[in-house]
């Protein structure tokens, strides 16, 4: 006997509880990969909270290395511009010569950056140096710069005090800046010239700036990181 009209046979029925049976299970199939999913997203944001804590210590160790790096650096100058003899080329010009060097010509490093600095009437005393030797060039061209560690930080800080009187000559006295700090020195003076902050200076190597604008916004700012200068 035929169905009556409006009810579904037996057949259909058959069907649709395959097709629902079938949509139960690809359900069950979609709940379990988005448990899954979730699953995964939970594990990734924990490992991105691992690597951005991990990533923090590292930038926090980096900063003590390089404060521990500049701390050894407090007592010593850079003199770069000036014109020395070293006493290996100084003997092996005068071997080539023929004659006997003279007293110029095997003067310690030291002894002629001594003897130039009183010539411009900067007085150090050589018992306040402890070390002093050019530094490392990537080529053999120019004038290698020299670097002078005085006994105490007193020392260091009188010759600066006197490095006004080398204007001229070419000759110049900077901090021994770590290349972090160094970057940060060689941004800020571009800033200065491009007139965007006042003045910009070294003390104690750390890098300093004074802002423009009005007395009460003329800040002197202490720059500890690269990126702080970016707004200006």
């Amino acid at each position: 006997m035929p169905p009556k009209k409006g009810t579904v046979s037996d057949d259909e029925m058959e069907e649709i509880k395959k097709s629902l049976n079938y949509m139960s299970g690809e359900l069950s199939t979609i709940s379990k990969q988005q448990k899954l999913l979730l699953d995964m997203m939970g594990q990734i944001k924990e490992l991105q909270k691992l690597n951005e804590e991990k990533d923090k210590k590292i930038a926090l160790l980096e900063s003590r290395v390089a404060e521990l790096e500049q701390y050894t650096r407090m007592n010593d100058l850079i003199v770069s511009g000036l014109e020395t003899k070293h006493r290996t080329y100084a003997r092996a010009v005068v071997a080539e010569e023929g004659r006997e060097p003279t007293e110029a010509d095997i003067d310690s490093l030291e002894q002629q950056i001594l003897n130039f600095f009183s010539g411009k009437g900067i007085t150090i005393n050589s018992k306040d140096i402890e070390a002093c030797h050019p530094l490392p060039r990537k080529n053999n061209s120019g004038k290698p710069s020299i670097i002078i560690r005085f006994v105490n930080r007193k020392s260091k800080k009188e010759l600066l005090r006197q490095a006004k009187k080398l204007r001229g000559t070419n000759v110049y006295i900077n901090e021994h800046l770590t290349k972090k700090n160094a970057d940060i020195a060689r941004q800020a003076r571009i800033l200065r010239r491009q007139n965007k902050i006042q003045s910009t200076w070294t003390a104690n190597c750390k890098v300093y700036i004074k802002l423009k604008g009005t007395p009460e916004e003329q800040k002197v700012v202490v720059i500890k990181e690269l990126s702080e200068l970016d707004k200006y």
